[in-house]
């Protein structure tokens, strides 16, 4: 009895720890959307870089404006609703500091800068975007690799060391505005997070039921067993 009385309040513990996650979900996913519905603000000056946190300002919507440095580029590997191929990664030199600009996704055959020259916007330039929060490392089972230039994740410190010009510890991923020529392709972010909590919560709290009627359904049998033969 000891021990199922320890998985009852496991159990029951675990289904109370993901209803307080679904109510962090929800609350995260209303702030995420109060943001994306929000007309678009400046971007963070380089005083207020160390203040960003993912809770707070991923998929805030921002506008900035200064000059791309197209030969710093770097290609991201990735996979899109379009199919698979690159991000383009490139860093915005403003009055406020540099940031990396996620300008949006190229197909394998134009990860060529020179096949995509038009998009290659020289002079000041507007962008309009998502801040996104850097990846670090890599991709799933794959770690980027500067020497090689394969990069799976967008790891801004990581890129901002191979290419030597310090940015901004995020991202912008730019919006579906067209770039002369057709690519990169913009507006790809996908905002989508996955809220099961509830069925977890439901699941651990019928192993704490179940777990409660098998000890009521042994103690049962258990009595019964002593009644009938006294003194066992």
């Amino acid at each position: 009895m000891g021990f199922a009385a320890l998985l009852l309040i496991l159990f029951t513990s675990l289904g109370v720890w993901q209803v307080e996650r679904l109510s962090w979900k929800r609350e995260l996913i209303t702030r995420v959307d109060a943001r994306l519905a929000a007309s678009a603000v400046a971007a963070p000056s380089s005083k207020e870089w160390a203040d960003l946190t993912r809770d707070t300002d991923e998929y805030r919507r921002v506008t900035i404006s200064g000059k791309f440095l197209h030969e710093d580029e770097t290609l991201v590997q990735a996979v899109t609703e379009l199919g698979g191929g690159y991000w383009v990664m490139t860093p915005l030199v403003t009055p406020e500091g540099s940031y990396q600009i996620n300008r949006g996704f190229v197909p394998s055959d134009h990860s060529d800068p020179a096949s995509r020259s038009q998009g290659q916007v020289q002079g000041r330039v507007t962008i309009t975007g998502l801040i996104r929060i850097s990846e670090p490392k890599g991709g799933f089972l794959r770690e980027n690799d500067p020497a090689q230039g394969r990069w799976y994740s967008r790891d801004v410190g990581a890129i901002s060391a191979d290419i030597g010009v310090t940015t901004a510890p995020f991202f912008i991923d730019a919006d579906a505005t067209p770039n002369p020529g057709g690519y990169p392709i913009g507006g790809l972010t996908v905002v989508n997070f996955r809220n099961a909590h509830l069925s977890y919560a439901l699941t651990w709290f019928a192993l704490a039921i179940g777990t409660l009627a098998a000890s009521f359904l042994f103690g049962r049998h258990e009595w019964r067993q002593r009644r009938a033969w006294p003194g066992t």
